[in-house]
């Protein structure tokens, strides 16, 4: 039977004073047998324009465009709030967003809040000993699905060599769709706009602190980048958008956006590596 989370209506905001609370949190002792799928629903006021417009200008995106991706600001913050319950035993320090999923259903009425509903299930340790967990979220207003976000996060790390991997073809480059260069101040200013302060995005020596040799972009900042180009070269909104994060794009890096084995796949390339890869659906 799943449990639901105990947690006020009001969606928190997400700021350094969560992450702090993300940061600071410890590991519990796992109980036996398989955990129960944590619930919540939080309730946000309504979507501010002003800051849904400089989301868009900051990424790319047409003026006046609700961005697919932006979306996922406030699904964040009630992942977030979600796992910082006593409920899920894993540190969040150190967790590694790996997959996720964007689709749009309906526009967001005007002046009516947003129920934002999660749930969380945390899945069977591979044979390496790693345990991940997916994470959905409806966000509706007045009964009427708006929007839809699944989130796949790595909770614990695996033993390595503990099981054999299967060799994977390297993804070839395909036609360049779009290409940019991260500034050192990237991260810092894409943290001003979602509220994601994790130090590994920050700066250098925030990004050592947490075990890093240099800050990296955050990885919803790539998929924004690419979902803006993507609109910009179909001349149509993306209504749905999903990536894998396969490597990290270190500040300074260049990104280069190329179509993916599909029509309707992309591939993000730091040079000969792919750093993200997914597939898309225009309106």
């Amino acid at each position: 039977m799943a449990r639901p989370v105990d947690t006020g209506p009001a969606l928190p905001r997400m700021g350094p004073g969560l992450v702090l609370r993300m940061l600071s949190k410890r590991a519990r002792p796992v109980p036996p047998g398989v955990a129960a799928p944590l619930l919540s629903t939080f309730s946000l006021a309504g979507l501010d324009r002003r800051h849904v417009a400089r989301y868009g200008v900051a990424l790319g995106f047409a003026p006046g465009t609700l961005a697919l991706t932006y979306w996922y600001l406030p699904v964040q913050r009630a992942h977030m709030a979600t796992l910082l319950s006593d409920a899920f035993h894993y540190r969040l320090a150190g967790i590694v967003h790996v997959e996720n999923v964007l689709t749009a259903h309906a526009a967001p009425p005007d002046g009516v809040a947003l129920a934002l509903a999660t749930r969380i299930d945390i899945l069977a340790p591979t044979a390496s000993g790693a345990v991940y967990c997916e994470l959905e979220t409806v966000g509706s207003a007045n009964g009427e699905r708006i929007f839809t976000c699944t989130s796949k996060y790595l909770a614990r790390r695996g033993q390595p060599g503990a099981a054999p991997r299967a060799a994977k073809p390297a993804l070839e480059r395909g036609a360049v769709i779009d290409s940019w260069t991260l500034a050192p101040s990237d991260g810092r200013a894409y943290a001003r706009i979602s509220g994601d302060w994790n130090p590994i995005h920050l700066t250098r020596w925030s990004a050592r602190l947490m075990g890093l040799p240099a800050p990296i972009i955050h990885g919803m900042h790539t998929l924004a980048r690419t979902c803006a180009a993507l609109e910009r070269r179909a001349g149509r909104p993306v209504v749905s958008i999903s990536v894998r994060f396969k490597a990290p794009l270190p500040l300074g890096a260049t990104a280069v956006l190329t179509q993916g084995p599909q029509p309707n796949g992309y591939v993000v390339f730091r040079g000969a590596v792919a750093a993200a890869d997914g597939t898309f659906t225009l309106a």
